[in-house]
C-alpha cells in the first residue's frame, strides 16, 4: 500500500482537487492507497473542504489529523509518516503544483527492487513545467548543488516536495526540522543509511505564484542553507 501524506495549511481553493486528483491514481498492479492528512492548524474552510470530500467519497481511505497549532510543514510531515500504514510513503503538496498520476513514474524503481528513495525532479527530462521565477531557479540549484556536495549525491532537485520512500528507511530517520527545512534535512539524513539506493525522476510541474498562494519565501531559502550545514556537519543524528 502507498501511504499519500499531505501536510495541509490554508489550501481551501485546492484541497478538494488535489485530494480528487489523488484518490482517482491508477497505481501498478492495482496497489491500495491510503490519504495522510495533517491539518497544520489552518485559519480558513480547508479542513471542512476535506470533511466535505469524505462525505462524498466514503470509499476512500482517509485519515485526517488536526494540529493543536501551528508548527510547520515539517512538523506535519513527522506527524503524518508516523501515522502512515503503507510500505510506501510519496509526499504530496496540498496544492496543485504536482501531478499524482505520476506516482507510478516514482515508484517503478522502487517495485523493480532497485531504489530504497526516489526523488521526483522538475530540473530532468521531457516533462511539462511552468515557467516562473529566475531567482528561485538559482535558489533552489544552488541548494541543491551545496547539499550534493556535503552529501557526495548528484541530485538535481533536492527541494522538490515529491520524494518516495520506502516507509522503513524512511521512519528509521529522526527528522527534527519544523518548516521547509524538512528537505535537506531528510536528504542528508538519507545519505547516509547504509547501502541506500537513490533515484531521481523526470516529473512535470505546474508551479504558481504567490497570489496564487505560494508560501516558500526568502526565508526559508535561508533556513535551507542552515540546515544543509547543519545536518551535514554538526547534527548528523
Amino acid at each position: 500500500m502507498l501511504s499519500i501524506v499531505i501536510p495541509l495549511y490554508n489550501e481551501v481553493h485546492t484541497i478538494y482537487e488535489v485530494l480528487s486528483k489523488v484518490s482517482g491514481v491508477d497505481l501498478p498492479d492495482s496497489m491500495d492507497h491510503e490519504i495522510v492528512i495533517v491539518d497544520d492548524a489552518s485559519t480558513d474552510d480547508s479542513c471542512q473542504e476535506v470533511e466535505r470530500f469524505c462525505q462524498s467519497h466514503p470509499k476512500v481511505k482517509l485519515n485526517l489529523t488536526k494540529q493543536d497549532r501551528n508548527s510547520g510543514k515539517g512538523a506535519a510531515l513527522r506527524r503524518g509518516i508516523e501515522a502512515s500504514k503503507g510500505e510506501f510513503i510519496v509526499i504530496q503538496d496540498a496544492d496543485l503544483e504536482y501531478d499524482p498520476n505520476e506516482y507510478r513514474i516514482l515508484l517503478q524503481p522502487i517495485l523493480e527492487g532497485r531504489a530504497d528513495v526516489v526523488y521526483g525532479s522538475r530540473f530532468m527530462g521531457g516533462n511539462p513545467h511552468r515557467i516562473l521565477f529566475f531567482w528561485h531557479t538559482i535558489g533552489n540549484k544552488f541548494l541543491t548543488f551545496l547539499s550534493n556536495a556535503m552529501t557526495n549525491l548528484n541530485l538535481t532537485d533536492m527541494e522538490t516536495c515529491y520524494k518516495m520512500f520506502r516507509a522503513e528507511v524512511l521512519k528509521e530517520i529522526n527528522l527534527k526540522e519544523n518548516r521547509f527545512g524538512f528537505e535537506p534535512e531528510v536528504t542528508a539524513k538519507i545519505s547516509r543509511v547504509k547501502g541506500i539506493r537513490i533515484y531521481e525522476v523526470g516529473i512535470s510541474y505546474y508551479g504558481r505564484t504567490y497570489d496564487e498562494g505560494k508560501k516558500i519565501n526568502w526565508k526559508d531559502g535561508v533556513r535551507a542553507l542552515w540546515c544543509i550545514l547543519k545536518y551535514n556537519i554538526w547534527a548528523k543524528k
